[in-house]
């Protein structure tokens, strides 16, 4: 398929549901492989947001971008209509700090754009194409994209209210779909919030006309766009959070109880897996190509140098790798590992001595000579110190390991070691390793 953009320039203006500025937006052409970018013209010099990940600055209620102290709020309701139509390639100007939020949905965005019409560019989609899955799961939140021909989002969620309870919903994604199934959502908010959240700073341009209000005894408003609509919502925003990955999606999405900072999360999780680098561009956009990162060490070169086999071997990747001074390694937790039958089934987690385990793996690759070829040796854990554990770790993490040699001796050596997930520690130690030859 061809990359796309607008054929020509629409505009729309209205208040900012969180900011309750009024703004003007404007949607502008923009060439092949420029990406999505936004512009504030009622700064000077107009400064440029690209769409990515790496910009975003803020998730309170709402997917905010930010480049220093110049910002844009509220961006998820137009970026997910950028997906919805495929759209790979737009200018959007606004001359306030907010996209204008209209009903809540993503309709006043999509009549400007409709309006514009929509063109093929001479030039190719980049897909983020997945071929292996994906995890991410943060207490009772749960997200996983699993290999697929199409562009698929299965969405649970469940409130204790009984104008909500549990609602579930599953789209292919596509421009028609987008149109009359999704676009029309529009976000919601319980009426016991909107004090805090005003006191927050937030909601600032909230009313009946904006969203949908829901009370202690039920829907403020009068009517609904879908019977599901809220869980329909909860997809809209998905796929705009997902879509400053930078490229389409291949896959498909399943989530359960999902909001805007754990959307964004996991997106990182898929960019980690599917990392990639492009050339600064003409309107300073980059996009993200489907290249993973190359492994210092494959499992294949890692069962080399280990001895540990399944289930045991709890290193799937080393990353990069300098004998004797660092290595950092990859696991990838899944609800399928042997240990969660018998470790606390009902409520999932990696025990601590298996990170411990995989801590040590990735440390013991250390002894050993350049490009990971056996020396001769094989390490044996002699000691533990300073054992932290911060954060748990649960199915649909990817735990990166982290080993520092301290001190070496032919015959035995001491590293400092780390486990972490999405940036935050989840365990630490000092270990102490005896060397021995192999005969």
């Amino acid at each position: 398929m061809k990359q796309k953009t607008i054929a020509k320039e629409a505009s729309f203006n209205g208040i900012g549901l969180h900011t309750g500025n009024l703004t003007t937006v404007t949607f502008k052409p923009a060439p092949a492989d420029s990406g999505i970018v936004f512009c504030r013209t009622d700064l000077e010099d107009k400064p440029v947001i690209p769409a990515l990940l790496n910009n975003v600055v803020d998730v309170s209620r709402g997917t905010t971008i930010g480049i220093g102290e110049v910002k844009i709020h509220t961006i998820e309701h137009a970026m997910a209509c950028f997906a919805g139509l495929g759209i790979d390639n737009i200018i959007v100007e606004v001359d306030a700090d907010e996209i204008p939020n209209g009903d809540g949905s993503s309709l006043p965005v999509l009549d400007a754009l409709m309006s514009a019409g929509i063109v093929e560019l001479n030039r190719k989609k980049r897909y983020i194409t997945v071929d292996h899955p994906v995890y991410y799961r943060k207490d009772d939140v749960t997200l996983s994209i699993l290999p697929s021909d199409e562009f698929r989002v299965s969405m649970t969620i469940d409130y204790d209210h009984p104008a909500i309870g549990t609602q579930y919903a599953s789209f292919t994604i596509n421009e028609e779909t987008f149109k009359n199934e999704i676009a029309p959502a529009r976000t919601f908010c319980f009426l016991r919030e909107v004090k805090m959240l005003q006191e927050a700073g937030l909601i600032q341009g909230g009313s009946l006309e904006s969203a949908v209000l829901i009370g202690d005894d039920g829907i403020l408003n009068e009517t609904l766009h879908f019977q599901d609509e809220f869980v329909r919502h909860k997809i809209l925003d998905l796929l705009g959070d997902t879509y400053l990955l930078g490229s389409p999606l291949k896959g498909h999405i399943i989530g359960v109880k999902c909001g805007h900072e754990k959307n964004v999360l996991f997106s990182k999780q898929i960019q980690k897996v599917y990392a990639s680098t492009r050339p600064e561009c003409e309107l300073h956009a980059y996009r993200q190509q489907t290249r993973r990162q190359p492994a210092a060490l494959d499992v294949k070169k890692i069962e080399k140098v280990l001895p540990h086999r399944y289930p045991f071997l709890l290193v799937d990747r080393i990353l990069s790798f300098e004998p004797q001074v660092n290595a950092t390694g990859i696991k990838n937790v899944t609800v399928n590992e042997p240990f969660l039958q018998g470790h606390s089934p009902e409520i999932p987690v990696m025990p601590g001595v298996l990170i411990i385990e995989a801590m040590a793996q990735v440390g013991a690759v250390l002894i050993f000579g350049e490009n990971g070829e056996p020396n001769g040796q094989v390490a044996f854990l002699m000691g533990v110190e300073n054992v932290r554990f911060r954060n748990s770790v649960v199915p649909g993490d990817q735990m990166m390991l982290k080993a520092e040699m301290v001190h070496y001796h032919p015959n035995a050596c001491k590293i400092r070691t780390t486990a972490m997930v999405d940036d935050a520690i989840a365990a630490e130690a000092v270990m102490s390793f005896g060397l021995t030859d192999i005969e």
